[in-house]
Parts: structure tokens; C-alpha cells; sequence
């Protein structure tokens, strides 16, 4: 079942109460259109719904999600993905900060840029491994503080000289993988972290994952693939370990 929701001039709390309700009422997909800035869309959503966003959504799109889909046929806001659990979110434009705050699980999508901060503090737990990729570019401190799962940027359609993210690249970084496409000035990088060839099982893993974000977002993945990417990991589990207490 399929319900449409018109979201002119409605107040984010009511909303999200009219996405809920559907969803409790047995809607496999809901399409919200006139979108223009509300928060939290998708939050409350506790069992796999396709969403369908027509217009801009506000911060925290997704937040704390457990296995629905949302998709946004235009740019989307900060703090997409804030502590998700499960599921997935497509963005068809570009996306502004701190996306997949936390970040547990699920999957993020972005076809365009990202801003400040991306992938901060994500993490994993056994099978629960939270993916990001970004087709675009990406602000200072992408990365920043990663504790567990799997960043990809690809820098696609970028101009010359212009570089993939800023600086503090991985800063903090004590878990998890960040692959980039294209080479990666190391003057940029957190301490923390170190660039390395890819081995087979990073080529697996990352050929599968590009392969459904070309498909979800209308890009040719042998384009993507042409370019050499590299991977950075920590060098130290334990970043700030000297800081404290000696345990």
C-alpha cells in the first residue's frame, strides 16, 4: 500500500505523527511531497518502510532509524543519519554536516558533497557495520573520532587540484576504514591514521558496496572504478591512550 502525504506548511511534529500513523496502518511506501526543511522524518518509523522524499528534508533525517529506506530526490540538511540503527537513507543531491553522527548501522548514500565533520564517532559491533559513500567531496575532520565501519569517497566530478576533503582527515581515528578514490595528501591527515594499499578483501568488500550505490543513485560503477583507491587506517587503536589513566 502506498500513501501519499503533502507536507506544505505542515509543523515537523505532525508530521512525523502522519508518517507514523501510516506506517502503523500498513503502508509499504509513503511519499512525502512539498517537503521544505521538517526534522526527524523517519525517526519514530520502528519497521521497514520505504520513504520517498519530495523537496528538502531538515537536520536529523533518519535519526536513530531501525530498517526503513528513505529516499531524497534533492539536497538534505546536517546530522542525516544521526545514531541509525538499521536501514538505509539515499540522498540525490548533496548533504550538509556532521551525517552519520554515531552512526551504528544501515547505510548512507550521498550522490553529491557533504560538509564538515561526516562519519564522526561511527562505530560497529559484531555484524552491525554502519556504511557511508560519498560521491562528492567532503569538509574538514571527515572521519573524525571513528571508532568502527566503513567510509567511501569518491570525489567524483571534482575540479582540478581540487582536493577530495579538507584537512584533520581521520583525526582521532581508532576504528573502522575510510576508502578514497584518487590519491591522498598526507600533509591533511589526523595523526592518527595512515594510507595503504587495498588488499583482496578490501576490494570485495568496497566492489560490492559501490556496486549498490551506482545502482540506487544512476551512476556507471565502471567510471567510478577506472581511478585507483586507497584505504586509511588507525595506527593505534588506543589514539589518546597516554592522556589517562594507565589500564
Amino acid at each position: 500500500m502506498i500513501k501519499t502525504i503533502d507536507a506544505k506548511g505542515i509543523y515537523y511534529k505532525q508530521l512525523n505523527d502522519k508518517i507514523l500513523q501510516a506506517a502503523e496502518e500498513g503502508a509499504d511506501k509513503i511519499v512525502l511531497e512539498n517537503v521544505n526543511g521538517q526534522r526527524y522524518i523517519g525517526t519514530r518509523v520502528d519497521r521497514p518502510v520505504e520513504i520517498e522524499v519530495k523537496g528538502v528534508p531538515g537536520n536529523d533525517l533518519g535519526a536513530y532509524m531501525n530498517g526503513s529506506t528513505i529516499v531524497v530526490r534533492d539536497n538534505g540538511q546536517d546530522a542525516i543519519g544521526n545514531t541509525m540503527n538499521a536501514g538505509k537513507i539515499v540522498i540525490h543531491g548533496h548533504a550538509g554536516d556532521v551525517l552519520g553522527y554515531a552512526m551504528r548501522g544501515g547505510k548512507l548514500f550521498i550522490k553529491g558533497d557533504v560538509g564538515y565533520r561526516v562519519g564522526i564517532h561511527m562505530k560497529e559491533y559484531q555484524e552491525l557495520i554502519p556504511k557511508m559513500v560519498i560521491g562528492g567531496c567532503a569538509g574538514n575532520f571527515l572521519g573524525e573520532y571513528m571508532a568502527g565501519g566503513i567510509l567511501v569517497i569518491l570525489g567524483l566530478n571534482r575540479k582540478p587540484e581540487e582536493p577530495i576533503a579538507g584537512d584533520y582527515l581521520g583525526t582521532g581515528m581508532h576504528g573502522g576504514v575510510i576508502y578514497v578514490r584518487g590519491e591522498v595528501d598526507k600533509t591533511m591527515l589526523g595523526k592518527e591514521v595512515s594510507v595503504f594499499e587495498l588488499d583482496e578483501t578490501d576490494n570485495k568488500k568496497l566492489d560490492e558496496l559501490l556496486h549498490e550505490y551506482c545502482n540506487d543513485l544512476g551512476i556507471d560503477y565502471e567510471e567510478v572504478r577506472k581511478e585507483k583507491f586507497v584505504k586509511l587506517i588507525p595506527v593505534s587503536h588506543r589514539p589518546y591512550g597516554n592522556l589517562y589513566v594507565n589500564c
